[in-house]
This record gives C-alpha cells, sequence and structure tokens, in this order.
C-alpha cells in the first residue's frame, strides 16, 4: 500500500511508540510485506529467523522487536510488538469504510459499462468502459477494473487475504493480518461465475489483459497473472504467485504459493504445483512435472500388477535349489 504522500520516519516512530536505529530523517512511501517490499517501504519482522532477510531486504525501514544493526540509509524502528504496529499503521490509514448503499458514491463507472442487479460495489472503486457485472457480483473497496471486462454472476472480487500471523503463546495463536492491498484487473478479461479474488495484503494481485478465467476459480492474495492466459473451472492459486503471459491451466489445478510459473506454459487437469516451472512446457501429476514423462510413469505404474504376476510364474516354474552338502 502506497501512502498518500511520504511519511517522516519520526512520525511514524511517535504513533507506534518506537525507537529509531539509523536513518531518522527518512521519509517513507508505503508499507509493505516481506514478499512484495520496494525502496520506500516499510515492513515489518518480529522473529529471529527472518531478521537478517528483513533487514537486507529492499524495504528501508522496518519495525523489529530487537535493536540490530542496519545498513545505512535505512531505519529499524524498534517495538515490543511489530504486528500490532502493523496494524495500527494499515488502520491510520486504511480505515475500515462501512457502506450504506449497493454502489458506493466515490464508486467511478466508465461509459457503456452495464450493471445488473444485486451488485455490490464498494468505495474507491474504478470500473472502465464497456464492461458487464452479472447480477450478484461484490467487488470490495479499492478495485480497479480495466475496459471491457466481464464478471460473472456471483463472483467476489477484493476480499481479504488468508493471511495470518501466528503465535503459540497467546490464546489465540492466528491473527489475522489485515489486508490493505488492492486488486487490479486489466482490460480485456472475463471472469467467470463463483470465482474469488482476493487482494493483496499490502500490495496487489494483478489479473492480465486478455486473461480468461472459467467459474469457481480462487485467485489468492498478491498473485499476479500474466496476459492471455486461461484458467479453468476450480483452478487455486496460492498467494504471492507469479504466472506468466498465455499459460493454461486446466480444470482443478493448485497452485503453491510463492512460485512462479513461466510463460506459455500449460498444467493439465488435476496437477498439483508445488515448485516453480519453466515456461514453454507441458505438465502433468502432483508435483507436476514435464508431462511426457509423468505420462510414461503412469503407463509402467499401470503394469506393476503384469509385471508382479511374471515375476511370480518365474519363481514359480525355477527348479528348486538342490540339497546343500554339510559335510
Amino acid at each position: 500500500m502506497k501512502f498518500p504522500s511520504p511519511v517522516s520516519v519520526q512520525w511514524i516512530a511517535s504513533f507506534i511508540g518506537a525507537e529509531v536505529i539509523g536513518n531518522e530523517q527518512g521519509f517513507a512511501t508505503g508499507i509493505n510485506e516481506l514478499h512484495k517490499v520496494e525502496p520506500g517501504d516499510l515492513a515489518f519482522v518480529d522473529h529471529p529467523k527472518y531478521y537478517a532477510k528483513s533487514i537486507h531486504s529492499a524495504a528501508s525501514f522496518i519495525i523489529i522487536n530487537q535493536r540490530a544493526e542496519v545498513p545505512p540509509g535505512k531505519a529499524l524502528l524498534v517495538v515490543q510488538e511489530p504486528f500490532e504496529a502493523y496494524l495500527s499503521i494499515v488502520r491510520h490509514f486504511r480505515p475500515f469504510e462501512p457502506a450504506d448503499r449497493p454502489v458506493s458514491d466515490s464508486a467511478v463507472i466508465g461509459k457503456g459499462t452495464v450493471i445488473m442487479p444485486n451488485v455490490f460495489i464498494g468505495n474507491h472503486v474504478t470500473i472502465g468502459e464497456n464492461c458487464l457485472i452479472h447480477p450478484g457480483v461484490s467487488i470490495y473497496d479499492h478495485v480497479e477494473i480495466g475496459d471491457n471486462v466481464v464478471v460473472g454472476a456471483g463472483t467476489v472480487i477484493g476480499g481479504d487475504a488468508f493471511y495470518f500471523n501466528k503465535k503459540t503463546n497467546r490464546d489465540v495463536w492466528y491473527k489475522k493480518m489485515d489486508s490493505c492491498g488492492r486488486v487490479l484487473v486489466h482490460s480485456d478479461v472475463e471472469i467467470g461465475c463463483g470465482c474469488t479474488i482476493d487482494r493483496g495484503v499490502s500490495h496487489d494481485t494483478v489479473i492480465g489483459r486478455g486473461t480468461k478465467m472459467d467459474n469457481m476459480v480462487h485467485i489468492g492474495h498478491d498473485v499476479v497473472i500474466g496476459r492471455n492466459c486461461l484458467l479453468a473451472a476450480q483452478v487455486g492459486v496460492a498467494g504471492a504467485t507469479t504466472i506468466g503471459d498465455g499459460v493454461t491451466l486446466w480444470g482443478q489445478v493448485g497452485v503453491s504459493k510463492t512460485l512462479t510459473i513461466g510463460d506459455n506454459a500449460v498444467v493439465f487437469a488435476q496437477s498439483g504445483v508445488a515448485g516453480s516451472l519453466a515456461g514453454n512446457e507441458a505438465y502433468f501429476g502432483s508435483p507436476a512435472s514435464q508431462a511426457g514423462s509423468a505420462m510414461k510413469q503412469l503407463v509402467w505404474v499401470k503394469r506393476i500388477p503384469e509385471l508382479w504376476e511374471k515375476v511370480m510364474r518365474l519363481e514359480r516354474s525355477a527348479p528348486s535349489a538342490p540339497p546343500r552338502d554339510n559335510g
């Protein structure tokens, strides 16, 4: 999430009650979680395992719960509970705004766009020209949709990320990490019925131009999907994954988090993508591997009973071993 204007580290420190180590004169341009940080961003870390990774990431300012050395030009903001400090900042700059009507007065809807009955459009939503939004669609706050987009009935765009801070030393282990990111749907996209597209935790979930999605597809937080992709029914893509241009995911493909699928890759139905895949290849299986090799493996698996029977016949027909001479 970008701040409306750069915010001084001194103001942030005062707001969250932090001690500043390092660049006390800096200005933060936004707040982001570690997968998506950029120079100028404010991030947080509350586990020693990730201290070094956070301090040496692209983030310029890090909320942390322990004093440490800081690279030149960066600043640490030391507080007892970095996660709570993060929530305070998010809620200050992107507070919850309850809706009191089906279409918010702050929504901007382009010429020629048709909004069917029983559609909800939240605050600060932008929809381009010549779009068709079918009945029962819910478009949450801060979603941006381009031109010539079709959204099928019952779809939800911009729901909160499935993202939690876990601490086993408290009664409630999982505490919700408030989502302050957006969903950006580029022009010429078609989204089927009953789909769900989550907003970014603190960055953007992106659907590239010309991409087509079938019914019952789920796209997790901070996913970036390229141009002209094809996603068949019941595909699920977990958070912070990047999918290149021209990728095809056939029905019921499951894609794990924080990985990359290269341009023009094809993943056959019911496959499970557990790691990154190179582009311009076809994949199958769980975990997904090169389709030709995976198909051959299936052929041999199916032959196991036949091969086992051959082995047993050979053993039964083999002559008995002569008695051993122990003299």
